[in-house]
């Protein structure tokens, strides 16, 4: 009945168009190829710029007529009739499926009938891509295979690999034809040896194809590397003093974490753990000495491995200021005048001279072990000068007085009158002495 029906449809308007043959001449249908996403709407339009009343059909692939001027031939819910007039008979196809894909025939029932093809494409929208290949965690230095895979695509989609935004070019491609022999599936591979600054690192897997409209599907994977320790110490301050206290600082980096550090002097345990306090990755030496020279070793350790790095500790003096000595030499006494020349002063009286440790800061003073024992020095002379002339006096008047008592005893007839005269004697003795120095 369906075929019978068709028959006659196609019969009728050929006998009607016998008396038109003449003026149809110059009448010619008009189609264009479309292009449409699986799962979308196709619209197939057939356009006569001049008829004369002559009908218009459209037919599948399979020659199936689908639509005879406004009535409809195929009992297909997702056909529906867009426009029909003598100038113009559209169709859309909603729901395309990759079996709709094919070429499409707008007839015009002139005599003789003249026809147009219109080619349906039907895109394969290739599926999410997946990425394969990566356990975690990776151990620095291993070699990381990584596939990223695409089914579905019609015609075959395009992968593409970024690792920090920048493209990786030396890849692996490869393509296979699906089962309905209408799809693709597509796989890329990236090899590379990873690092412990491809930690954290996000690998992104992109699939480019004209169904997606200009928004590529991507597959990220980001990377967990496991790495030995990295270790570094840091100093409070570059120039360590004697009597400051001095932080040390071990950083350490590494994945899984190291925790705790290790500190040690000289190859062994901290000789003073009163005064060395460890407290996390810090290393508190409160007052420094001499006796704090040497190599400060930090350690840090987790499941990777061991790593540690060595501080090499010299304590400087604090610098000094000298102070100035002006000697006054004398005879008979001796002075010593000190004057201690304050930097910041602008009205020191004696004449200052610096001398600087090389090694010390700048601005910081200290004991001149050189300056007290010149001091030192100064006073002995001084001292051992005050004693020699006190006994070369002394010495010279106990002469004196020998010398007078000794005149009077010669002249004297008794003891008690050389007394008496001895007296006398030393009175204008006295009067007569002169002092030499």
């Amino acid at each position: 009945m369906f075929v019978l029906f068709l028959c006659n449809l196609s019969l009728a308007p050929a006998a009607a168009s016998k008396n038109k043959v003449k003026g149809s001449q110059g009448q010619f249908p008009l189609t264009q190829n479309v292009t449409v996403v699986e799962g979308g709407t196709a619209i197939l339009t057939c356009r006569v710029d001049q008829n004369d009343n002559t009908s218009l059909q459209w037919s599948n692939p399979a020659q199936q007529t689908l639509y005879f001027d406004d009535k409809k031939a195929l009992r297909d819910n997702r056909i529906e009739l867009v426009r029909a007039s003598w100038h113009e008979l559209s169709i859309s196809v909603s729901d395309v499926s990759l079996s709709d894909e094919g070429q499409y025939t707008c007839s015009l029932f002139t005599m003789p009938v003249k026809t147009s093809k219109a080619y349906l494409t039907v895109l394969g929208v290739p599926e999410k891509p997946q990425i394969s290949g990566f356990s975690s965690p990776v151990m620095e230095g291993d070699l990381m295979q990584l596939t990223c895979k695409t089914s579905g695509s019609k015609p075959a989609a395009d992968i593409r690999w970024f690792k920090n935004d920048k493209e990786i070019k030396d890849v692996k491609y490869l393509k296979e034809e699906d089962a309905n022999r209408k799809t693709f599936t597509v796989s890329s591979t990236l090899d590379f040896r990873v690092d412990r600054s491809d930690d954290g690192v996000a690998v992104i897997c992109r699939v480019d194809h004209e169904s997606l409209n200009a928004t590529p599907q991507v597959a990220m994977q980001v990377l967990e590397i496991h790495y030995t320790p990295s270790v570094k110490i840091i100093p409070s301050t570059p120039f360590p003093q004697e009597g400051q206290p001095l932080i040390l600082t071990c950083e350490s980096k590494g994945k899984p974490l190291p925790e705790p550090v290790l500190w040690t002097k000289d190859g062994g345990e901290l000789p003073d753990p009163d005064r060395m306090v460890v407290s996390g990755r810090e290393l508190n030496i409160l007052f420094l000495n001499k006796t704090d020279n040497g190599t400060y070793r930090c350690e840090a350790t987790n499941t990777i491995g061991q790593s540690s790095a060595e501080y090499v500790l010299i304590v400087h003096d604090v610098p000094n200021t000298l102070l100035s000595t002006t000697i006054i030499p004398s005879l008979t006494t001796a002075t010593v005048t000190t004057t201690v020349a304050i930097t910041t002063s602008p009205t020191t009286s004696a004449t200052t001279s610096s001398v600087r440790d090389p090694n010390a800061l700048a601005g910081q003073n200290g004991p001149d072990h050189a300056l007290i024992g010149g001091i030192v020095a100064v006073v002995v002379f001084v001292t051992l000068c005050s004693i020699f002339l006190l006994g070369r006096y002394l010495a010279r008047h106990k002469g004196t007085y020998l010398t007078n008592e000794a005149k009077g005893a010669e002249d004297a007839p008794d003891a008690d009158t050389a007394i008496i005269n001895a007296e006398g004697s030393q009175v204008n003795a006295e009067e007569k002495k002169e002092y030499f120095i």
